[in-house]
C-alpha cells in the first residue's frame, strides 16, 4: 500500500459552479491558507483546481483528487468512469479518490476496472469513497490504498445515518486489513472531531466546516434565528 498522506488534517478545498467561491483563484488560495494553518494535505475537485492548487503551494502537500460528473444512468458521481480517472492521472493529484460504494457506476464500468487501470497507467494512490462496512471490505479487497467514511449517510442505504459514525470508523480499524482508514463527513465541531479520534482514527478530511462559508454562516444564522431575543421579532 502506498503511504502518501501523513496523520493529521487534510482539508477539502471544493466549490461547485452554483456556489460563490467556484472559478478564479479563490479554491486555491483556501489551499494555501489550509496549509498555512497546519493542513498535511488537500482534497481538491476538478483537474483545474488540482494544478492551481499544486502550483500555489509549490508542491508542498499531496492532493487528493477527484472529478465530480453526473450521468444520468448512475448514481455515483465521485471520479465515476474511466474518462475522469484518466484526467486525475494526468493531474498533479497524488491520490485519486472513487466513488467506492457497490451501487452500479455509469457506462457499466466497474469498480475493479478503474482500480486496474490506475495501477497499471500511473503510480499515484488511490481513494475509496465509502458508505457501509461492505463498500470498505470490498475496496480493501481490491487494493486501495486509502479507505474514506465520504459517502456514508449520503447513498439510499445510509440515508439518516448521523455523521461521524465513530463505532462504524472502529469497526474498519479493526477489520481493514491493508488500507489506511480515513475519517470524512459531518466533522464540523470540535466534539464531532474528538469522537473519530478517540476512536482511533488518525487520518481526518473536514470540508465544509472549514471551507464552505455559506454553509458555516447559516449554522451561526440558525442558533441567532431561534434564540429568544430574535424569536417573535
Amino acid at each position: 500500500m502506498k503511504n502518501i498522506i501523513p496523520k493529521g488534517l487534510v482539508v477539502s478545498c471544493q466549490a461547485l459552479k452554483d456556489e460563490p467561491l467556484y472559478g478564479g483563484n479563490t479554491i486555491p488560495k483556501m489551499a494555501l491558507a489550509a496549509k498555512q494553518g497546519g493542513a498535511v494535505g488537500i482534497r481538491a475537485n476538478t483537474v483545474r483546481d488540482i494544478n492551481a492548487i499544486h502550483r500555489i503551494t509549490e508542491g508542498s502537500l499531496p492532493i487528493i483528487g477527484l472529478i465530480k460528473k453526473v450521468y444520468c444512468d448512475s448514481p455515483v458521481y465521485i471520479t465515476p468512469t474511466l474518462k475522469e480517472v484518466k484526467a486525475l492521472i494526468r493531474s498533479e493529484c497524488d491520490v485519486i479518490a472513487l466513488d467506492a460504494t457497490r451501487r452500479k457506476r455509469p457506462c457499466g464500468v466497474t469498480l475493479q476496472t478503474l482500480v486496474g487501470y490506475i495501477r497499471e497507467h500511473s503510480e499515484k494512490a488511490i481513494m475509496a469513497d465509502c458508505a457501509t462496512y461492505e463498500d470498505a471490505m470490498e475496496a480493501d479487497a481490491l487494493g486501495f490504498d486509502y479507505i474514506s467514511t465520504t459517502m456514508r449517510s449520503y447513498t439510499e442505504d445510509t440515508a439518516g445515518f448521523i455523521i461521524p459514525d465513530p463505532e462504524f470508523c472502529a469497526r474498519l480499524l479493526d477489520d481493514v486489513k491493508h488500507a489506511t482508514v480515513v475519517a470524512e463527513g459531518g466533522i464540523n465541531s470540535f466534539a464531532a472531531l474528538r469522537s473519530v479520534l478517540d476512536a482511533g482514527i488518525d487520518h481526518v478530511i473536514i470540508g465544509a466546516a472549514i471551507t464552505r462559508p455559506q454553509v458555516i454562516t447559516r449554522v451561526f444564522v440558525n442558533v441567532l434565528e431561534s434564540h429568544p431575543t430574535f424569536m417573535g421579532k
